[in-house]
């Protein structure tokens, strides 16, 4: 079960697709984060729903706002994966130990090995403010994120 709104998120450090350690602890009290957690690189709905936050990241990503992408894929996939599809924004590799990001957020689909498509909005005291979480084949809609960020 997914961590609910209200809860302090659970803080993490990962390596994003440069190598670079990221810490969600180091945008507090500096900016709001998107978390999106994704199944696999390269796969059809992952490309679509990474490639429309993309598109609107302008809206999305700012001096407030950081979106940060993650997946238990490696490091290295997470960096050809950001290449050939032209994204701007970290994306994380959850991908040792496998999952433990995933899990701690309640998105872990354990039989798999892979994160269900969560989208949690951790506000700048480090609350999650809102969240959603969908199956695996279900693509979720960047323009929710928009609307949540705006009600900030």
């Amino acid at each position: 079960m997914a961590i609910e709104v209200g809860t302090q998120a659970p803080d993490f450090e990962l390596r994003n697709q440069h190598g670079e350690s990221v810490r969600l602890s180091d945008f507090r009290g500096r900016k709001n984060v998107v978390l999106v957690f994704y199944p696999f690189a390269f796969t059809g709905v992952c490309t679509g729903e990474l490639g429309a936050i993309q598109r609107e990241l302008a809206g999305l990503q700012n001096d407030t706002v950081q979106v940060l992408g993650l997946s238990c894929d490696s490091q290295f996939s997470q960096r050809v994966f950001a290449d050939r599809e032209g994204l701007e924004f970290p994306l994380l590799a959850d991908f040792w130990p496998h999952g433990e990001v995933a899990r701690a957020y309640g998105v872990l689909d354990e039989e798999r090995g892979c994160p269900l498509r969560g989208t949690f909005v951790v506000d700048t005291a480090g609350a999650v403010r809102w969240s959603v979480v969908n199956g695996l084949p279900d693509a979720r809609d960047e323009q929710e994120y928009l609307k949540v960020l705006a009600a900030l």
